[in-house]
């Protein structure tokens, strides 16, 4: 699923996962939609997952930062956070996905960060936020995950037969 980053886990992720047999990178990447947008997540952990999303073919007809780019971005960043918060023995969906486009952006790179607003049991929610290069707030969303219990897997990562 999606290409090959390296994303920086936080300790306590790796540990959680560790001897599971899945392959983090590729389990909490960008996806195949993602890695097509150029979607890079950089770092991961419950309590922040950032990344980043060029803006060169991923414009809007007008030339602007499209702004299902900036949603695409930030459902990626959110879910990767309600995964970790989940941990192993949970699946996050999204369920709600709110986005707010404060400024346009024309060319560079946005970056996004998101954190926790709440993570409960059955379900988690986060804030992100957007910035362009300077910093400036491009877009703040709202991304909503519920929690579900996973079925199981194999060493390799994969559903297990039943």
């Amino acid at each position: 699923m999606g290409e090959r980053t390296n994303t920086l886990f936080s300790p306590q992720v790796i540990d959680q996962w560790a001897g599971l047999g899945i392959d983090l990178p590729a389990l909490f990447s960008a996806g195949d939609l993602g890695s097509r947008m150029g979607l890079v997540v950089l770092e991961a952990a419950p309590e922040r997952v950032v990344g980043t999303l060029p803006v060169a073919g991923n414009t809007q007809p007008y030339g602007l930062l499209h702004g299902g780019a900036s949603a695409v971005l930030a459902e990626t960043l959110g879910s990767v956070a309600a995964m970790l918060h989940g941990g192993p023995n949970k699946v996050a969906m999204g369920v709600d996905l709110n986005c707010t486009h404060h400024r346009p952006v024309r060319a560079g790179l946005i970056t996004g960060v998101a954190t926790p607003v709440h993570a409960g049991r059955t379900s988690a929610s986060y804030e992100i936020v957007i910035s362009d290069e300077q910093e400036k707030r491009v877009c703040t969303a709202r991304l909503t995950c519920a929690l579900r219990p996973a079925a199981q897997q194999n060493a390799a990562g994969s559903p297990a037969a039943s």
